[in-house]
C-alpha cells in the first residue's frame, strides 16, 4: 500500500543513487562507457527505498538508521551485480569464454573488481551519511504523516 514514507524513501535513495552515479564515474577507467549508470542506480535506489526504508518506517530513530544503512548496501549491491552482469554479458557476445561456468566466474571477478573500485574512504564515507540521513527522513516522514 502507497504511504508517504514510502514515497519519501522512494524519492529521497533515487536522487541519492543518482548523485552516487556522477562520484563513481571519474573512478572507471578512462574511455568507460557509462550509458545508463545514473539511471539505473537511480531505479534500483526508488526500488530499495520504497521496499527497504519505506516498507519499515515507523520503528525509531535507530531502527531508521539501520535501514537506511541496509538501503544503501542494497543498492551498491545491485549496482555491482548488475553492470558485472553487463560486462559478462557483452565478453559472452563476444566469444571470449568457452562456456557459462568461465563466463560466471569472470562476473565474479568482474564484480569484486568494481567493488576495488569504488571502496574509497571518501565514497564510503558519502554512502554512510547519505544512508543515516535518508533512514532520518524516512523516520522523520512516518512520524509526520502516520
Amino acid at each position: 500500500m502507497p504511504t508517504i514514507p514510502k514515497a519519501i524513501a522512494a524519492l529521497f535513495f533515487a536522487g541519492f543513487a543518482y548523485f552516487c552515479g556522477d562520484l563513481i564515474k571519474p573512478m572507471l577507467p578512462e574511455g568507460t562507457r557509462t550509458g545508463l549508470l545514473n539511471e539505473t542506480l537511480a531505479a534500483f535506489g526508488a526500488l530499495s527505498g520504497w521496499r527497504i526504508s519505506g516498507g519499515r518506517a515507523g520503528f525509531g530513530l535507530r531502527a531508521g538508521f539501520g535501514y537506511g544503512l541496509t538501503t544503501v548496501a542494497v543498492i551498491v549491491f545491485w549496482g555491482i551485480f548488475s553492470f558485472a552482469g553487463y560486462k559478462m554479458l557483452q565478453y559472452s557476445l563476444d566469444r571470449r569464454f568457452s562456456g557459462p561456468i568461465e563466463a560466471l566466474q569472470e562476473m565474479v571477478r568482474f564484480s569484486i573488481d568494481y567493488a576495488v573500485m569504488i571502496a574509497r574512504p571518501d565514497f564510503i564515507a558519502t554512502l554512510v551519511v547519505g544512508g543515516l540521513f535518508g533512514g532520518w527522513l524516512v523516520e522523520w516522514a512516518a512520524r509526520r504523516w502516520s
